[in-house]
């Protein structure tokens, strides 16, 4: 069960990266950051799984899983501001009052780096994945 749950996630967090480069394309930034979050949030979920052979916290907060998954300190710089600036594109791409403040700090250039970082990490945490 526990390779197959983290295959799950594993496709998941893949199949949500591809959605994050879809909704770039189609230029809905808004979308682009919050698929970016769901890639890393999976791909920490299917590193706790691995770590502890547990279900996950139920939780959509990145630095939350990161402990749980006790990566946080293993973690660089630019990964650790990856983190911070992809946790609120969760919440706040779920309620309409925050979309407009959002959509106006999102521009192309600043997705196209953020998918850039995330591809780097998501990257990284599947190493570790094959390594443990």
């Amino acid at each position: 069960m526990n390779e197959k749950t983290i295959k799950y996630w594993i496709e998941l967090s893949n199949y949500d990266l591809e959605t994050a480069n879809a909704m770039l394309k189609t230029k809905r930034f808004l979308y682009v950051g919050f698929m970016a979050h769901q890639t890393i949030e999976k791909m920490l979920k299917a590193y706790i799984v691995k770590i502890k052979n547990e279900v996950p916290s139920y939780t959509h907060n990145l630095l939350l899983l990161a402990e749980e998954a006790k990566l946080q300190n293993e973690f660089s710089e630019i990964q650790l501001a990856l983190l911070d600036k992809l946790t609120p594109l969760n919440i706040e791409a779920r309620y309409p009052r925050y979309k407009e403040k959002l959509l106006e700090s999102l521009t192309q250039e600043k997705c196209e780096s953020i998918l850039k970082d995330t591809r780097e990490l998501q990257k990284w945490i599947k190493a570790k994945l094959e390594k443990n």
